[in-house]
């Protein structure tokens, strides 16, 4: 990742989005979801976790105990499941009747069978449907970003405001956007400070059901879980408020770098645990994708950015399960391409006509080089001195190289080590600095 060292972190900005919370379903109906699909799904949750209160089933299914009850009662009534009484009480479920849900063995036997065509046992998914009406819900589309906006999330950062207004007036296109430039510019950071520029939180839901098939969605290495502002503490009064199958998050934010596939752009089918992972594109709904380092990848670029003229034109994109079974899903995304590369080199001109905008980041001025050594400088614990910093510029002009954003982080974190190493006060000395620099700039 090309990180500059221009400045301290900044936090994605937003208020909760409790205007956008699902209400939970207070009936069978309004789940979305067959109702076999429930009772194998209950079956594998009391298989994998032994016997329940319907409280703490409740808690693991995510529906509200009236929806719940009708499942649990055709359970009993098929004697997949047997009530066992219990003797001590627990304020917590005291909703719940004070007994547990147990398998029988019958109802092991549905589980085991269940468990074969999917070992899914987490919360209830919801609709292909309600997902693509909740996307529409928490559109980008109406987002509008400002000066202001663009001054809060870059504050402290060392970056021209021409370049600013070009990113900020990207935003509020919502239209794809193509960043390049050499490395060590620093695109890909600040292509990874966009997502500040995008209010509110959203919900993200546990997983979808499409044909039968659970497509997981949510994944806390993606998703930064927020709490719902509006939503009351007890638990029980929190499942009363919104649907507990959705993930209160901040916009996601989804980088996908020199690893990148074509066949990663598709679901992730586990032929063991029988259920998909959904991809980047959908788990960066409503929030940013980066497509980071394009032309690293093995396919060739051509074929990555063409896989995109579908979404970014209709706003909608198509996937497969394994039985062949194609759908539609959403595509509120605001797509950032990154690349060390040329855009005639990667694209045709058909293409590029296609992105809203193409920004260059390139080598900074003399001026802004030393706004970020002097950032550094205070980071590292390193005494600025100017005549150290005409130093290294000289060296930059004498050999030819460019002034990146990211030299001065590289150079004084170099010097810092061999200070360390040797004992001495990190300083801007011309035997330190030379060292540095021989460390970190390849010979020709």
């Amino acid at each position: 990742m090309n990180q500059p060292a221009m400045l301290r972190d900044a936090q994605p900005a937003g208020t909760p989005g409790a205007g956008y919370a699902p209400a939970p379903p207070v009936s069978l109906e309004q789940t979305g979801l067959p109702f076999f699909f429930l009772v194998e799904l209950a079956a594998k949750i009391l298989f994998k976790g032994g016997p329940q209160r319907q409280g703490e089933l409740v808690d693991r299914i995510h529906l509200l105990p009236g929806v719940l009850e009708p499942v649990l009662t055709f359970m009993r009534a098929e004697k997949l499941i047997e009530v066992q009484p219990r003797i001590d009480g627990d304020p917590l479920h005291a909703a719940s009747k004070d007994f547990t849900f147990a398998l029988t063995d019958l109802g092991r036997q549905r589980a085991v069978d269940a468990m074969a065509r999917s070992q899914y046992a987490g919360p209830a998914p919801v609709s292909l449907d309600a997902y693509a009406r909740q996307v529409a819900l928490q559109s980008m589309a109406d987002v509008e970003v400002t000066r202001a906006d663009i001054a809060r999330v870059f504050e402290g950062v060392v970056l021209k405001p021409e370049l600013l207004d070009q990113f900020g007036a990207a935003m509020n296109s919502r239209r794809a956007t193509f960043v390049y430039g050499p490395a060590g510019a620093g695109k890909t950071y600040v292509a990874e400070r966009l997502i500040g520029l995008l209010p509110g939180d959203i919900y993200i839901p546990h997983a979808i059901l499409v044909d039968g098939e659970v497509i997981q969605v949510y994944d806390p290495l993606v998703h930064t879980q927020q709490a719902d502002g509006r939503a009351p503490h007890s638990q029980l009064e929190r499942r009363a408020y919104t649907d507990a199958r959705w993930v209160a998050c901040a916009r996601p934010v989804v980088l996908c770098g020199g690893e990148l596939s074509l066949p990663m752009l598709d679901l992730q089918f586990d032929p063991e645990a029988r259920y998909y992972n959904a991809p980047p594109q959908v788990k960066a709904n409503n929030g940013l994708l980066i497509i980071d380092d394009l032309g690293r990848q093995l396919a060739e670029p051509r074929a990555i950015m063409n896989r995109w003229i579908v979404p970014m034109d209709r706003q909608v994109d198509y996937l497969a399960l394994h039985t062949g079974n194609k759908f539609q899903v959403p595509f509120d995304v605001n797509l950032v391409f990154s690349t060390n590369l040329q855009p005639s080199a990667l694209a045709d001109e058909a293409f590029l006509r296609r992105l809203g905008y193409k920004i260059y980041v390139g080598p900074i001025d003399a001026s802004d080089y030393e706004g970020i050594f002097r950032q550094e400088c205070e980071r590292l614990g390193i005494p600025f001195t100017a005549e150290g910093l005409a130093y290294v510029l000289h060296r930059h002009e004498q050999e030819g190289r460019p002034l990146l954003a990211c030299s001065p982080r590289d150079l004084l974190g170099q010097l810092r080590d061999q200070a360390r190493f040797r004992s001495l006060r990190p300083e801007m000395s011309e035997s330190l600095l030379d060292w540095a620099w021989n460390n970190y700039f390849v010979r020709n």
